[in-house]
């Protein structure tokens, strides 16, 4: 017991150490500054190219997005999750050291050109999170929790980052397995990690661009809006366009849906107005007992 407390404290000590360290020097692989950056452009873009023109430059609920961006990036690391998830991950190592199982690797790719690890990772963990993205929808349990990210009812690129914090739980739980097995760790390749803001940040603008044939391999917001609609057919109940950063999944296996221009469309889900307002309300819904009708 005591091996796994010193692995949480350490863990606790060297996010902490990690996330004053990202504050207070900035260099050019620095994750906090890219966020700001990468969140700046996309608000300028915004306000000079609206794709909805009528749209408040400061959209509703926009500082409780941008507060949602930092918590959920680095606060809630700080607080618990990076300190949990290493003593998670030791406790699932000896688990299976039990069995006399000391390596998950059954691809090593670490002799592959950088360039061939990076597409790697950058298409296996994009179908995988595709895959947890729709299980998020089709369980009534993992729906209350996604909830929180469809409760937005104006869209901008900071709506990328309201979820709810399990959710990260979720998605880092089953994307640990597969990564591993091909030799990747959660938090390799700094990249990747900022492509998938940059496109996130995109699919959920209030910004319109041409992208052609594109648009069937990358995220657009014309493609996402129609994720986030209020009122879809019946057939398509459990969701729509569930691309995380390539819609090129929804295409092959039939989620797409764009049946005209949404830019003006409802979003959101049925008894929106009964759903939490405030970012304590929203992060512990999903755990208390509905009341059946």
């Amino acid at each position: 017991m005591q091996h796994y407390l010193d692995i949480f404290l350490n863990g606790y000590r060297g996010y902490a150490q990690y996330l004053f360290n990202e504050i207070g020097h900035p260099h050019l692989y620095n994750y906090f500054y890219w966020l700001v950056a990468v969140s700046l452009f996309f608000l300028i873009l915004e306000w000079t190219r609206p794709w909805r023109e009528d749209q408040p430059k400061f959209r509703k609920d926009f500082w409780l997005d941008a507060f949602y961006m930092f918590f959920n990036f680095f606060f809630f690391s700080l607080i618990i999750y990076n300190a949990a998830s290493d003593v998670a991950v030791n406790l699932f190592k000896d688990f299976l050291g039990m069995f006399g199982i000391r390596n998950l690797v059954a691809i090593e790719i670490e002799s592959w050109p950088v360039w061939a690890q990076l597409l790697t990772l950058f298409v296996v963990r994009d179908f995988i999170q595709w895959n947890v993205h729709i299980l998020l929808h089709r369980s009534e349990f993992l729906w209350e929790f996604h909830k929180v990210h469809h409760s937005v009812e104006q869209m901008g690129f900071a709506a990328h980052l309201r979820y709810h914090w399990m959710e990260t739980v979720v998605y880092r739980s089953l994307e640990y397995l597969p990564l591993a097995m091909i030799g990747f760790g959660i938090d390799d390749f700094f990249i990747v990690h900022i492509l998938t803001l940059a496109v996130g940040h995109f699919n959920h603008s209030n910004f319109r661009i041409p992208l052609g044939p594109l648009k069937y391999i990358l995220n657009n917001p014309q493609m996402h809006i129609w994720h986030h609609a209020r009122h879809l057919p019946e057939e398509r109940r459990y969701g729509v366009n569930f691309g995380i950063t390539l819609s090129i999944w929804d295409y092959l296996f039939g989620k797409d849906y764009i049946p005209y221009n949404g830019r003006d469309i409802e979003l959101g889900f049925d008894d929106l107005e009964k759903f939490p307002s405030t970012f304590i309300g929203q992060n512990t819904h999903g755990f208390t007992r509905k009341e059946k009708p």
